[in-house]
């Protein structure tokens, strides 16, 4: 920033640029006779991009030199990455995501550092200039692709990119998202305020319930969203899956461990939101003492077989 004018403390006011290569001794020095000036440019055509310099900034007028600044770091400019990323991929996670994956350009064969990557992901019919981009930091080399349409053919392409900008794309690879399971809906209509409904569990489901009478239907409450049984240990040791089509499991858990299980429905098109965690606290061995049981506690978890939806009729009907 520039001195005011009432701290120049006379005429003939201006600035010494003092500067060096960063770890090195001696230091170049440059005047700049204006007062109102704010930068100053160094050209060097042999010096390499983001090269670093130790600069201090002092000031002088008619009656001598004033001290200078601390001394701070800056960095030439850079030059964008030359080289695309190399063995790109990609595969389907659900019907909604895929992940691309990829390798950094070999160091001896690129200039230019490498700040991260950008993915570009668009839909066959698309405009590549229309792509979803999505861009990664440091030196990550995958990435995960989220929103997308079911069953549709998509093409992923990966650039290195810095502050001076962007590097040449990979060449294209392709990917298709899984196929959604069909969704089918079935209506049930009851003058009461309560219905039984038996539900496999091997789908997920989504039940909304609404009024109906002769002059049409009313607003739908909030969706009703059913949770596919699997199990987690603690912190300690690793996630355990059961994956069925039962609406019950029996689970033998050791003694003295904590543990957290959670339900949640899934498909070919990618599982659903997960229950609220359910925790089973630390059993002690000692329960088990004199009672024959062996040292592991048997828990039967039952997951939701039979569901009771209660209505409130409303008066505006």
């Amino acid at each position: 920033q520039t001195v005011p004018e009432e701290l120049q403390n006379g005429g003939g006011f201006g600035y010494v640029v003092a500067f060096r290569p960063f770890g090195t001794v001696s230091w170049m020095q440059t005047v700049v006779a204006s007062p109102d000036a704010a930068r100053y440019v160094f050209r060097n055509e042999t010096l390499p991009p983001f090269s670093p310099y130790e600069v201090k900034v002092g000031v002088y007028n008619n009656k001598g030199e004033g001290s200078f600044s601390p001394v701070t770091v800056v960095y030439s400019a850079e030059e964008e990455p030359t080289k695309a990323p190399t063995t790109v991929s990609a595969r389907s996670l659900s019907a909604s995501d895929v992940e691309v994956s990829w390798s950094p350009p070999l160091e001896n064969q690129h200039k230019g550092r490498i700040q991260g990557y950008e993915v570009r992901c668009w839909r066959h019919d698309e405009k590549e200039e229309n792509a979803k981009r999505i861009r990664t930091v440091g030196n990550q080399t995958s990435a995960k692709v989220t929103n997308l349409r079911g069953n549709v053919l998509y093409h992923l392409a990966v650039r290195a990119y810095n502050t001076a900008g962007t590097g040449p794309s990979s060449a294209p690879v392709n990917v298709t998202t899984k196929k959604p399971r069909e969704r089918l809906t079935s209506l049930i209509e009851t003058n009461r305020t309560s219905v039984e409904l038996s539900l496999p569990f091997d789908e997920d489901y989504i039940i909304e319930i609404k009024p109906f009478s002769d002059g049409g239907d009313g607003n739908s409450s909030e969706q009703i969203r059913i949770p596919k049984i699997s199990r987690r240990w603690n912190a300690r040791s690793s996630t355990s899956l059961i994956e069925t089509n039962r609406t019950s499991v029996e689970l033998s858990l050791p003694f003295d461990e904590d543990y957290i299980i959670e339900i949640k429905p899934f498909s070919d098109g990618g599982d659903g939101n997960s229950s609220e965690q359910i925790r089973i606290p630390k059993i002690s061995n000692a329960y088990a003492r004199g009672s024959g049981s062996s040292t592991s506690n048997a828990c039967t978890l039952s997951a939701i077989s039979t569901i009771m939806i209660s209505l409130t009729a409303r008066s505006s009907l």
